[in-house]
């Protein structure tokens, strides 16, 4: 299955559609970007949204940071001091750090943000079951006593991946981690104006002029110095990808974050514009079955439902022909890296035989139940996936119901547990950001933890076992053989299908510089 959109509406018409932008002499300081989705949710401790990680990072900032490399560099922190075999970390906070508010960053409001990521975070879950004792002896100081050593504790408060370790006020930090937090004060590079926020078309942010940058190091990934160069920066939903064109072409839009790939030879034509993938571990596809409700609480059906995956079919529906854009098989963890493998991929290779598999589910016990798939209308990156799902799961008999939603709807949608008669759901796609499948430190998705869990609410002793361990190996060749047996015990359980890997180009007028790589971030971009 293949999507082609044309080039329409460049005119008068469709740029009107892209909210009319402030002329450039009237706004030399203000960059504008089309993010890739709709920011429906702020709290970056709350969701797993990647558009709530980027804002959050914005917004706040983190006691470490993570370079292009994947490894932690000290951010808010001035250092650490490791004592006592490893069991005694101590933190030091930099001098000069400042909320938005005005007020003072201290010990003791990271302590209480640790704590409320923590709740919801599996790297910091594990951090935390580690820890005997959290604390601030002074305001700048963050103590950790340790159980045992925890040599990844850096990692852990530096990670990019959702959920992000978000430092904020302990006013806030001490909100219920399952309530989202009622005001957006961080210590970031830019603050975030509430008051200007037009949901479901526009967000603002505006530079903090009181932001202290790290006085060393060099600008990579989350860590560095993080120089705000514009006054102003305006986000600015277009869910159509035409009309997103034609507002970079204009120059009435600065930056695309997800450039459409059927639109990518019109805007390499442009000189005035810059493609380019700047995130080499690319997104990650999956679709999740809800494990709680039938007809996926049967692992019998979960397992044969994988045998018609054609993961090639669903990177194809989103980048087309081009090979060099997406890769497949994947499986639980992220192509080219350390921890992935081929094991137990077999389900996955091979033509699809859907006669088979529909015969098979019938035998399993499948008796027609509604399969409710929930997809987004206005992700341009996702939705493709859920019309390649609704198109499998009618070729194997299965009677599937295709629920077009905003994206923000279904991310409140997914948290229902219930029937579908009580508004539930049984399958979402989705996608995941490359570094989100690394390890099983920041992997959420292929945990076992059950109805504490992620939505789909996955339960797998076994692979809980093998999470645990995996902490525990001595060296990375340890935690690679670890790995392979989790990925063999998650086509067993089929926490979610994995459904390829794509690579994403970005877009931007070269009228600004200094991108870096990953997801989108806005300190050390420049106008040129």
């Amino acid at each position: 299955m293949r999507r082609r959109l044309l080039l329409q509406g460049t005119g008068a018409a469709a740029l009107s559609l892209a909210m009319p932008g402030i002329s450039r002499s009237a706004a030399a300081r203000t960059l504008r970007h089309v993010p890739h989705v709709d920011l429906a949710f702020l709290d970056p401790h709350w969701t797993t949204a990647n558009i709530t990680r980027n804002h959050g990072f914005m917004v706040f900032d983190t006691l470490y940071g993570q370079d292009e490399n994947y490894a932690a560099v000290p951010q808010m922190v001035e250092g650490h001091v490791v004592e006592n075999d490893g069991k005694l970390w101590t933190l030091r906070l930099r001098e000069g750090l400042l909320w938005h508010d005005g007020e003072k960053v201290l010990a003791r409001d990271c302590v209480a943000s640790i704590r409320r990521w923590a709740q919801r975070d599996a790297f910091g879950g594990a951090l935390m079951r580690a820890t005997d004792e959290l604390s601030a002896p002074d305001d700048r100081t963050i103590r950790f006593r340790l159980k045992k050593p925890f040599p990844l504790l850096p990692d852990a408060l530096g990670k990019s991946p959702v959920y992000m370790p978000a430092m904020m006020p302990a006013r806030l930090a001490n909100t219920d981690a399952m309530q989202q937090i009622t005001e957006i004060i961080g210590s970031g590079p830019f603050r975030y104006k509430a008051d200007e926020r037009l949901q479901g078309s526009r967000n603002i942010y505006e530079r903090f002029e009181g932001y202290k940058p790290r006085e060393d190091g060099t600008p990579s990934g989350t860590a560095g110095p993080k120089v705000a160069y514009f006054d102003r920066v305006e986000w600015t939903t277009i869910s159509d990808a035409s009309t997103a064109a034609a507002a970079l072409q204009s120059g009435e839009q600065d930056w695309w974050e997800h450039a459409n790939h059927d639109l990518l030879p019109v805007l390499r034509r442009s000189r005035s514009i810059k493609v380019e993938v700047v995130d080499p571990a690319g997104i990650l596809s999956m679709m999740r079955p809800n494990h709680l409700q039938p007809p996926f609480n049967n692992p019998e059906i979960r397992r044969i439902v994988m045998r018609a995956i054609d993961q090639e079919s669903y990177m194809q529906a989103i980048v087309g022909d081009d090979p060099s854009m997406y890769h497949t098989p994947i499986g639980i963890f992220c192509p080219g890296t350390p921890m992935a493998s081929d094991a137990g991929l077999e389900p996955l290779r091979g033509p699809r035989d859907y006669d088979k598999v529909k015969a098979d589910l019938k035998a399993a016990g499948y008796a027609g139940e509604k399969v409710v798939l929930l997809v987004p209308s206005d992700y341009a990156v996702i939705k493709p996936l859920g019309d390649v799902a609704a198109d499998m799961f009618s070729k194997i008999g299965m009677n599937v119901e295709y629920v077009s939603t905003d994206w923000g709807t279904l991310l409140q949608r997914r948290t229902n547990k219930g029937t579908v008669e009580q508004g539930g759901w049984n399958c979402f796609v989705t996608n995941w950001n490359g570094t989100d499948w690394m390890t099983p430190a920041t992997h959420i998705a292929m945990r076992g933890t059950g109805e504490a869990g992620y939505a789909g609410w996955s339960t797998s002793a076994r692979t809980e076992e093998l999470y645990e361990a995996w902490y525990e190996a001595p060296d990375d060749a340890g935690r690679a053989k670890i790995c392979q047996d989790i990925q063999r015990q998650c086509m067993t359980d089929v926490p979610f299908y994995p459904l390829g890997q794509m690579r994403q180009p970005s877009a931007w007028r070269t009228n600004i510089t200094g991108v870096l790589g990953g997801f989108a971030k806005f300190w050390n971009v420049r106008p040129t």
